[in-house]
């Protein structure tokens, strides 16, 4: 088995011994289904370069490749006070984010709002009416009795829109479990604009950009060796900057074909048509059963929204079928879609005991089941699977990038849950890379996945800041409210 992550501590070798033949028979079939060879992995990575180059063409593919009109990297002296909005899948995070003197320096404060559950399948005009109320409450809260002038906002909208200009967007489609009616297909700015006058506040929409747009941005901005940005939390996806004449589907606007545009990938969607992903039935089922079948089912392997539910699906066949897990026990809470998440996976691998105590702890106050320590192993080594599958499966995207742009060494920015919190993540996404790439054994990461600054923040922010400095030297390209926008330069 090719990079899964590092070694079981000494204390846990033999803890074989201790599970039933028919338990590791059934580890034996799991491992058959989950590891990933060097071999497909390179396959994979392939593919990928072909459907992101693909989605530049008029044609277009499976990943959407948006153009962002985010047009260039931060010089690290980009200076002013904006505020910046995140609207992510479970919070709404305000941010105000001064920019000083000191070059790639910043100042920032901030409040999050819980994003209510009702609103994820409610009405386009409840979300625009919450998400303008939080911000009324922010600045009432940081500028009290204050009278301000209109500040430039960067709203960090993370899901899927076709972007003409940088102040507009139209959703393609919702993600993150997001289904609201009426707003797919529409620009967002309008709606979201009339709220924020409705209530008076003094804000104007200066740049709509994507989380993973904003990690690149805001990671140049402090490590210029940053060329892509990636996201590895409740979705997944990456941000890089290409030529303009490298961009087939926006070669009638005539823009110089050396200028730099940052391209959304939007690559959760690589392979919906399943021709290179490993899909296990388990995979199937969780495609079949999400809001959206047939789509983003690359994200759908790898993305901590799913995780979890991929485990829940093992267990609860491990318990209905020939294994017969859990006789004589309720399984009720087992039965119930989403009732784990990555964290329950993550506790699993992290669990140092070696009778495996730990896990078994989790199991009971999770789901209410007790386990034997033989079924500790088999859920120890299905976590890690899982969790493995997931981080050389994230390392295709980077990969395949690299390979695109033919670049040969830099950094990569990265953020989000999975990335900042599973246990041993980051490890098996580095050696996934070195296999995909064929590095030499003695030879340093060429390519190197560090952690990302703050992108749904200072990245919003910096982008609104570029932004306006194009509006001043005459760059007006993909700027839509120009004249907006010219008053606050």
């Amino acid at each position: 088995m090719v990079g899964l992550g590092p070694k079981r501590q000494p204390s846990r070798k033999g803890s074989m011994a201790d599970v039933p033949q028919n338990l590791q028979e059934e580890i034996k079939r799991l491992e058959d289904l989950f590891v990933i060879p060097q071999a497909k992995l390179k396959q994979i990575t392939d593919h990928f370069v072909s459907e992101l180059k693909q989605g530049l063409t008029k044609e277009g593919g499976d990943i959407p490749m948006n153009v962002t009109w985010c047009m260039g990297y931060p010089n690290g002296y980009e200076q002013g006070t904006y505020l910046a909005l995140d609207m992510g899948g479970t919070n709404l995070r305000v941010c105000e984010i001064t920019l000083p003197e000191a070059k790639g320096e910043f100042d920032i404060i901030q409040s999050k709002y819980r994003m209510p559950e009702e609103l994820k399948s409610g009405d386009g005009d409840e979300l625009w009416d919450y998400i303008a109320d939080c911000l009324e409450q922010f600045i009432e809260y940081h500028h009290e009795g204050e009278k301000l002038r209109t500040m430039p906002l960067g709203f960090t909208f993370s899901y899927p829109v076709t972007q003409e200009f940088i102040d507009h967007g139209v959703l393609q489609r919702w993600t993150k479990g997001f289904d609201i009616n009426g707003v797919e297909g529409q620009d967002v700015v309008p709606p979201f604009e009339k709220a924020l006058r409705d209530r008076g506040v003094p804000l104007k929409l200066t740049a709509l950009i994507n989380d993973t747009t904003g990690t690149l941005i805001a990671s140049n901005y402090t490590d210029d060796q940053m060329r892509i940005g990636c996201i590895f939390g409740t979705g997944c996806n990456a941000a890089y900057m290409e030529e303009c004449g490298e961009i087939p589907k926006i070669a009638h606007m005539n823009l110089p074909p050396d200028a730099p545009m940052a391209i959304n990938c939007e690559y959760g969607a690589f392979d919906n048509q399943l021709k290179v992903l490993p899909r296990t039935k388990y995979d199937t089922i969780v495609d079949k059963e999400s809001p959206r079948p047939g789509q983003q089912c690359f994200e759908k392997m790898i993305a901590g929204l799913y995780l979890g539910e991929l485990f829940r699906l093992v267990t609860l066949e491990l318990a209905e079928g020939p294994c017969k897990m859990f006789m004589g026990q309720d399984i009720s809470k087992l039965r119930k879609p989403y009732i784990l998440d990555a964290s329950f996976l993550a506790q699993i691998e992290e669990d140092p005991f070696g009778n495996l105590q730990e896990t078994a702890d989790v199991f009971e106050k999770e789901l209410g089941l007790r386990v034997s320590r033989g079924e500790c192993e088999l859920f120890r080594r299905l976590a890690e699977l899982i969790g493995t599958r997931a981080a050389r499966l994230s390392a295709c995207g980077p990969a395949a990038i690299c390979k695109k742009k033919n670049i040969q060494s830099c950094h990569v920015g990265a953020d989000g849950s999975v990335f900042n919190k599973y246990p041993h993540f980051k490890g098996r996404g580095a050696i996934a890379l070195r296999e995909i790439l064929d590095w030499k054994s003695d030879e340093r990461d060429r390519v190197d996945i560090r952690p990302a600054e703050d992108g749904s923040g200072v990245g919003a922010a910096l982008i609104a800041a570029l932004t306006l400095t194009r509006m001043k030297e005459g760059r007006k390209w993909g700027i839509k409210a120009t004249e907006d926008i010219q008053a606050m330069c």
